[in-house]
């Protein structure tokens, strides 16, 4: 019958979607715009013009932090500027020995290098990475520069990176770092603010052209979520009225980004670093980079090296990882602007200013996820201290509001169902004369019979498409936990009960997607069914279509839909009671 082709459509485009989502559609690039010429990669320097500063002592302020960049630019030499650095004007201001300083509030932990005057560390105090600890938004690496740090327009680093600044708090949430030496010239500030955001100023007077790096990168991630198909690194940013993001993967050159942009970070599914810019820029450049895997002896820390063109790129570096590192170039001699670094959390950048939400399950699926996600709070916070049985009230809720649909649509099949002996009995009638004697299609007989079947249809009260409305409806909503699950930051993590540790992520054992696939078959099997014995067949392949489909889907959402279907059976069960009670016994369900 008519409806169960559409469902079978429905449920097979929205499988294909997803699929299409998943393996094959990237998001739309960026606008085209005369990229700047790259020349030496991050990690592959020009010949050095300042000596490499070797500490005889590493002063340090806090015990998290590393030595990693110490190591790094211990054994590094510095790199020469784009273009000459004219002679600073004034006496020397630079530092012995390289040391770090910690700005810390309740929420996050920044950890500064002097060498560089460069954040290399900015943990996220109430969010963990497993059994690493809180959630770092600084990439580890081999060698910097790191983020903040001062490099030439085209990328390539500066000599300011090895360069070992003065450094002098403000307060006891804000540092400032001051350097002028045969490296240049060059102050930057840091304030932790109080609505969450990172606020600095740069300003290098020993460099006729320079730019501050953003990322590369943002956060490591662990092998759970690094080798997940639902995990999504790219840029963002926000021009005129427009959310715009690019996917790294296959970047193949730097990107000017357009006007009137209001900020730009990068993201991933639950964590962003955004620049909210305060002055001026002459333009920001979006350009890829090579994650290159870093040896036992770097202890596995990747380098970061700007992409070569097509031209020079060999085969070895076509595999790499690539991430996405921003350049953003002042107009003049200062740069001033906000950052924030943290958590995807609607509520927190719905605070800030900016429109830092958007980035939080954007689009018209986000119309839908944002209020599931605010219900799941909602019981989270005040039910039940459990997302995966907030989930499971969340959809009972659901399945009571569309009962009274639900309860139409049975008794449409069931009439569907007791019509079709009538319904074939027309079909039988025409089936001689679709066709006319040269084997064209007769039309006229077509039409006649499509009449009678709609005069059979509107006698008793039939409407054909009523069965698959409520299936028609559930497809949005299972979209929008679809979009929830694999990117509300307040699902990472949870657990349910059991094995189910994480509820963004799919079943270890598999054990939930094979339930679901045999409750969808009970489903099936209780339906009432009026469709042709081929369409039943079909039908009946549903259920193993999607059980194979979700195997790797967030258990979240497969937990979602077993117990939907597990409500599906009750409902079903107990209209079926009603309807017989009214209508006296009727036929089973087909088989």
């Amino acid at each position: 019958m008519e409806y169960r082709r559409l469902l079978i459509a429905a449920l097979l485009s929205f499988g294909v979607i997803l699929l299409w989502q998943t393996f094959v559609a990237p998001p739309a690039p960026p606008p085209k715009a005369p990229a700047p010429q790259m020349s030496k990669p991050v990690g592959q320097p020009a010949e050095p013009t300042v000596p490499a500063a070797t500490p005889e002592r590493e002063q340090t302020t806090t015990a998290q932090a590393g030595s990693a960049k110490q190591a790094a630019t211990a054994e590094a030499p510095s790199v020469a500027a784009t273009e000459a650095a004219p002679a600073p004007a004034g006496p020397p201001v630079g530092a012995a020995n390289e040391e770090r300083i910690t700005l810390e509030n309740d929420r996050v932990r920044a950890v500064f290098s002097n060498r560089g005057a460069e954040l290399i560390s900015f943990e996220l105090k109430h969010h963990r990475d497993g059994e690493k600890g809180a959630v770092n938004l600084v990439h580890g690496r081999a060698t910097g520069p790191y983020p903040f740090a001062v490099v030439g327009t085209d990328g390539s680093r500066s000599p300011l990176d090895d360069a070992l600044f003065v450094a002098s708090r403000g307060g006891e949430n804000s540092v400032e770092f001051r350097y002028r030496g045969s490296a240049g010239e060059a102050t930057k500030s840091f304030t932790l603010k109080k609505n969450g955001l990172l606020h600095f100023d740069v300003a290098s007077k020993g460099n006729t052209a320079w730019a501050v790096l953003v990322g590369p990168g943002l956060r490591d991630l662990p092998p759970s979520e690094l080798n997940n198909r639902f995990t999504h690194r790219q840029a963002v940013w926000w021009v005129g009225n427009d959310l715009q993001t690019a996917n790294p993967h296959k970047a193949k050159e730097a990107q000017v980004l357009g006007g009137g942009l209001r900020w730009v970070g990068l993201e991933d599914n639950y964590f962003l670093d955004a620049i909210l810019p305060a002055s001026r820029l002459e333009r920001v450049v979006l350009a890829p980079y090579l994650m290159v895997p870093g040896s036992e002896e770097e202890g596995g820390a990747p380098t970061f090296q700007l992409r070569p063109p097509d031209s020079q790129i060999t085969d070895e570096q076509k595999d790499l990882p690539q991430v996405y590192g921003i350049w953003l170039v002042p107009s003049g001699d200062e740069l001033s602007a906000d950052a924030y670094l943290g958590m995807k959390r609607y509520d927190t950048l719905n605070a800030l200013p900016g429109g830092l939400q958007k980035t939080v399950m954007p689009g018209m699926l986000g119309l839908l996820a944002r209020p599931l996600l605010w219900g799941l709070n909602w019981m989270y916070e005040h039910i039940v201290p459990n997302y995966g049985w907030a989930i499971i009230l969340m959809t009972v809720l659901i399945k009571l509001v569309l009962f009274p649909l639900t309860q139409k649509s049975f008794v449409s099949m069931q009439k569907m169902q007791e019509l079709n002996p009538k319904i074939q009995a027309i079909r039988a009638k025409y089936r001689s004369k679709k066709r006319d004697k040269k084997g064209k299609p007769n039309l006229e007989a077509q039409r006649q019979m499509n009449d009678e079947v709609m005069a059979l249809y509107k006698e008793h009260g039939v409407n054909p498409a009523g069965g698959c409305l409520p299936m028609l409806l559930q497809l949005p909503i299972l979209f929008a936990f679809y979009r929830l699950l694999y990117s509300a930051v307040e699902l990472r993590g949870a657990p349910w009960l059991l094995w189910i540790k994480d509820l963004s992520t799919y079943d270890p054992y598999y054990v939930l997607p094979i339930v679901m696939g045999v409750s969808q078959f009970i489903q099936q099997k209780i339906t009432p069914s009026a469709g042709n014995p081929m369409q039943r067949k079909m039908f009946m392949l549903m259920p193993v279509f999607f059980t194979v489909l979700f195997l790797k889907f967030p258990s979240g959402l497969v937990l979602y839909w077993l117990v939907n279907n597990v409500l599906t059976i009750g409902q079903q069960m107990l209209i079926r009671r009603m309807y017989e009670g009214d209508s006296g016994p009727q036929t089973e369900g087909a088989s």
